[in-house]
């Protein structure tokens, strides 16, 4: 019998924090400047991560608050068209942080009736940021930045198109095992 699948199932989520709380207590009595420097790169990751991971949340919440599946489907569904197209492209390009804290937002679109086409296009998307634009034209000049980013602008379409094509109709959310 698995330890895990007799334990009660809030716990369960509780056991990795736990245990790192436990390793760094042992730490803390053995070597205290090891843990103190552990502790620091800990909270430096946090605050890199966190911010977007919450950011990532906190327009899920919103998400959830306002918007129904009908309005998703309106506004990022199928049939959208180009403004869906647009939004989708938007949103990509303004995303900020790992692309790993925006997953789940992802999903939750997905499960809202969002098409694989949008949710494959605002990934793709976040390879483009404004921001740096002025950058890569200090370094590459003007021509070579505006054919970079226009490339990468199509390249997300293409690809969108592609996983829109390989995936129509087939999305089907995991099944949560126990």
């Amino acid at each position: 019998m698995n330890i895990l699948s007799s334990m009660p199932k809030w716990l369960r989520g509780w056991l990795f924090p736990l245990g790192v709380c436990v390793l760094y207590g042992i730490v803390m009595a053995v070597d205290p400047e090891a843990a103190r420097r552990g502790m620091h790169m800990s909270g430096t990751l946090f605050r890199q991560v966190g911010r977007p991971i919450f950011m990532a949340l906190g327009i899920m919440v919103l998400l959830n608050r306002f918007l129904s599946p009908v309005m998703i489907s309106r506004f990022m569904g199928k049939s959208s068209g180009a403004w869906g197209m647009f939004l989708s492209t938007t949103a990509g390009v303004l995303s900020m942080g790992p692309i790993y804290a925006w997953y789940p937002l992802f999903k939750a679109l997905r499960d809202k009736g969002a098409s694989a086409f949008h949710v494959a296009n605002f990934m793709s998307c976040r390879a483009i940021k404004p921001v740096f634009f002025p950058v890569i034209v200090a370094y590459f000049g003007v021509r070579f930045s505006v054919l970079f980013v226009l490339a990468n602008l199509l390249g997300a379409w293409l690809v969108a198109w592609v996983v829109n094509m390989a995936c129509a109709g087939r999305w089907e959310p995991p099944q949560e095992t126990e």
